[in-house]
């Protein structure tokens, strides 16, 4: 174990453990899948069954959320018979916060006995065929922070959760990409689902629109603030992953434009389409056990 001073904040093996062990001696099960919430989709949550809640401010270590429509909690239940823990509101670069920290539930969830991540954001959609409502499951991803080094595995290698130099061209499970189409399909979803790849900043401010034309040419389809840094440390502790943005808005493109990107809209929007992805997450989780017990 390296000393304190040389580790990351948030990093520390033994401080994600006792928070695991702390939330373990308090429940009677054991989670096999994590579940993510973004922006307006915390009512995802809501549909678990036999629920024990936890505020992050009383969980030990745990960050603690700042974002209107994020209702910094942590619920335990069952989703159709398999039993999940999902975050109602998650953290970000922009709340000021390491990213090690930031990344610090996944961790957690891992020495848990989550097997499985499903992360969920609401995005701006840079894709010109998406309309706002769409929901685009996440192939890829481009991590803008981590071209200046902001990457939630710099510092020492703690080897108890993964290797020094983990792999990311398989960071989004296919098979699980396959099943979330297979479930789109039977549930009649597939007007609005996409595939594409998501792109995080680090914000609160939202893209320009030379930014927003950039990063549509690079091959981003959405752009967010959120997501790519919690694939990173699942991926790195060996868990599946799954994601998906709610396409919240389109981004603005053209310098005429009278359009303004703004925080209600990606609430409401996720209030509009809350109903259909509780369906379908519910749909998805009920259907893992088909799915491969692999990592790829």
């Amino acid at each position: 174990m390296l000393p304190e001073s040389n580790a990351a904040p948030g990093y520390m093996y033994d401080e994600c453990k006792a928070t695991a062990d702390w939330l373990l001696s308090q429940l009677s099960m054991r989670p096999l899948v994590g579940i993510v919430c973004g922006s307006g989709l915390g009512g995802l949550a809501d549909s678990l069954k036999n629920q024990v809640v936890f505020k992050y401010s009383d969980i030990p270590n745990f960050p603690k959320s700042t974002v209107h429509g994020h209702a910094g909690r942590l619920v335990f239940g069952t989703l159709k018979g398999t039993s999940c823990v999902c975050m109602q509101g998650r953290f970000h670069l922009y709340e000021g916060y390491p990213v090690q920290k930031i990344t610090l539930p996944i961790r957690v969830f891992n020495l848990m006995g989550v097997e499985t991540v499903i992360l969920t954001n609401a995005a701006g959609g840079l894709n010109q065929d998406y309309r706002v409502g769409d929901v685009m499951i996440i192939k890829d991803h481009i991590n803008m922070p981590g071209f200046a080094g902001i990457n939630p595995l710099a510092g020492p290698n703690e080897d108890r959760f993964g290797v020094r130099f983990p792999c990311m061209s398989d960071a989004y499970n296919r098979k699980l990409v396959r099943l979330a189409h297979e479930v789109g399909a039977e549930l009649g979803f597939d007007e609005f689902l996409r595939e594409g790849v998501y792109c995080m900043l680090g914000g609160p401010s939202f893209e320009t629109i030379a930014e927003c034309r950039m990063l549509n040419k690079l091959g981003a389809d959405a752009v967010g603030m959120s997501t790519v840094h919690e694939v990173i440390v699942a991926r790195h502790c060996g868990m599946r992953v799954f994601a998906m943005s709610l396409i919240s808005n389109r981004s603005v493109m053209d310098y005429e434009s009278e359009e303004r990107a703004n925080h209600e809209e990606v609430l409401q929007t996720g209030d509009d389409r809350a109903k259909q992805l509780e369906v379908f997450v519910a749909t998805f989780v009920s259907r893992l056990g088909h799915a491969s017990n692999g990592t790829h």
